[in-house]
């Protein structure tokens, strides 16, 4: 079976509670993003929770606008959101010596293996490893 999932980590010099006040803020995606799809925040509330929506003009490609919906929620340890389509962009935090631990994860494993195809044709997960690695660099460097 393919891979389904892409994911990465780094450390970041902010405790957990700082890190996840960036990530529940839609309206400050932009600044982290890596993939350079995220374009800027059309609706969003100040701070997400669990069943939050926001949406976003994004660009790959094509220019196009995507509703998301928070799926998992823990303050300061995890936050997850979806679209449309049932994969996920999740961040998980840890505490850890020198700051938080953070792992971005891209979760498609929720297609099955028909439906992941056009998903795989269009360039995924390898696509999303290459967000992650970008937007795990530009975290650190916002907390550095």
């Amino acid at each position: 079976m393919a891979a389904r999932t892409a994911s990465g980590s780094v450390v970041v010099p902010a405790p957990p509670s700082e890190v996840f006040a960036l990530l529940a803020d839609p309206r400050r995606h932009a600044e982290i993003d890596g993939s350079g799809t995220v374009q800027s925040i059309v609706d969003a509330p100040e701070r997400l929770e669990l069943g939050s929506t926001f949406s976003v003009a994004m660009q790959m490609g094509a220019k196009y606008r995507t509703t998301n919906k928070v799926v998992e929620f823990e303050p300061d340890r995890r936050i997850a959101w979806k679209h449309f389509a049932p994969h996920r962009w999740r961040y998980e935090l840890e505490p850890v010596e020198g700051g938080t631990r953070v792992t971005e994860t891209w979760d498609a494993s929720r297609y099955n293996a028909v439906t992941f195809l056009p998903v795989r044709a269009l360039g995924f997960p390898a696509k999303a490893q290459q967000g992650i690695d970008g937007t795990l660099l530009r975290l650190r460097e916002r907390f550095s």
